[in-house]
């Protein structure tokens, strides 16, 4: 045993999936003691709020009340305004503007870099009475001069009344434009590392409860599947005759249904209502454990005949102790990667099966096939809402990726002839 462990720490595919995989172990785990709280708890009344850091205006004007403000002196404080203000479309528009009216802006493009030169030229050149070529209807120069006015506020932007009640009395604050507040100085801070989702749910502490259940869905799977699979191979590859027949008679009618079909069929006739974790997990164990059942018989019929098996018959020996003593040792390292590899399985079908609308109850625990079901239901992937669907994608394929490396590695470590 402390060889075998020896060569699993010198397998670097081994280990890089095993690092890989306790790192979102651990997001699972301690990601929810230092953020408790219902992970589907709706803390945002908008719908895919942008990740980031958020400071609630009210507490940030009382601070400036209390007069714990700092100033400072930013000489880019302008174009930072203009860069928060200004959108994308917006520059796009300002640079056809500009090119319409005969400016050369071939050097410039939309970025932050090239903002202040932009707005240079935009304020050089845009005259709301002059005529340019594309420019010329109503509705294009009100947005034009609505777009220069919103330019305008944000470059010059002076101090602004803050106008308070105390009771019926009325009191106005002046708000420098260089007045900074501390972050934590500020009562109520909100910290979205991916935003929220279309519930406006925190994505963050939804993605590490599905991380979680999903890994606990695939571990009951994987057991339920490997056990199946384990004594159905045991049997039929030790006792072979005619419980060989049926049992492979068994195998080969799950083999002919697809087995995703199969779970799908089954976990449609559950009922939405008893469609719970454990639930699922249980159907997709049941309905996987076939390849394993045959793979165990294989390696079963190449050890029945062997010696120190034929020795075991001539002692005396149970059927049972002769499969636990003289044959499960020989396939416990094809056990164990079958193990694993029924745990990535496990995964993706409930991922599957989520993104079919048959996944766990919506409304008790998020997993990441859920949040997938959410994201493509509400539109994420069309409306650019990365951060609802992309996390999820990268957790799913990074599981699975860093399972099978285990698998990989395990199977160099086992099988002396893939050794380097």
């Amino acid at each position: 045993m402390k060889n075998i462990l020896k060569s699993c720490l010198h397998s670097p595919r081994f280990m890089t999936g095993f690092i890989l995989f306790i790192i979102l172990l651990g997001i699972a785990l301690f990601y929810p003691l230092f953020h408790p709280g219902n992970p589907l708890q709706m803390i945002g009344q908008n719908s895919f709020v942008e990740p980031g850091t958020y400071l609630s205006l009210y507490d940030a004007n009382t601070v400036n009340l209390n007069g714990k403000t700092s100033t400072f002196i930013m000489d880019d404080a302008a174009v930072n305004r203009a860069d928060s203000n200004i959108s994308e479309a917006d520059r796009q528009t300002m640079l056809a503007y500009l090119a319409a009216a005969g400016v050369d802006v071939s050097h410039l493009d939309t970025s932050h870099e090239n903002l202040d030169s932009l707005v240079t030229l935009w304020q050089e050149n845009y005259d709301s009475s002059k005529k340019v070529e594309g420019y010329t209807t109503s509705a294009k120069k009100r947005d034009l001069r609505t777009l220069n006015s919103r330019l305008l506020a944000a470059l010059n932007a002076g101090e602004q009344t803050l106008l308070t009640k105390n009771g019926d009395e009325e009191v106005r604050t002046a708000v420098a434009n260089n007045a900074y507040v501390r972050s934590n100085q500020v009562a109520n801070v909100i910290n979205l590392p991916l935003g929220t989702d279309n519930f406006g749910r925190d994505m963050m502490k939804e993605l590490a409860a599905a991380i979680g259940t999903s890994l606990i869905i695939g571990l009951i799977a994987g057991t339920i599947a490997t056990i199946l699979g384990l004594v159905i191979g045991l049997l039929s590859g030790y006792l072979g005759g005619i419980v060989d027949d049926i049992l492979m008679f068994v195998c080969n009618v799950f083999t002919v249904i697809p087995g995703f079909v199969l779970l799908i069929l089954i976990y449609y006739s559950v009922g939405q209502e008893a469609r719970g974790v454990t639930t699922c997990a249980i159907v997709i164990g049941i309905t996987s454990w076939v390849w394993t059942a045959r793979s165990v018989r294989s390696q079963v019929i190449s050890l029945r005949n062997r010696d120190h098996v034929n020795l075991s018959k001539l002692s005396g020996h149970s059927l049972v102790r002769i499969i636990v003593t003289d044959i499960l040792p020989y396939i416990a390292s094809y056990v164990v990667m079958a193990f694993i590899l029924q745990v990535s399985s496990g995964i993706l079908a409930e991922a599957q099966l989520s993104l079919l609308g048959l996944g766990p109850k919506t409304t008790t625990t998020p997993t990441l096939g859920l949040m997938m079901n959410w994201a493509m239901l509400y539109n994420a992937h069309t409306q650019g809402y990365w951060w609802a669907y992309f996390p999820v994608i990268a957790v799913i394929a990074l599981t699975s990726f860093s399972l099978n490396l285990m698998n990989t590695g395990l199977d160099q470590v086992f099988n002396p002839t893939l050794r380097d």
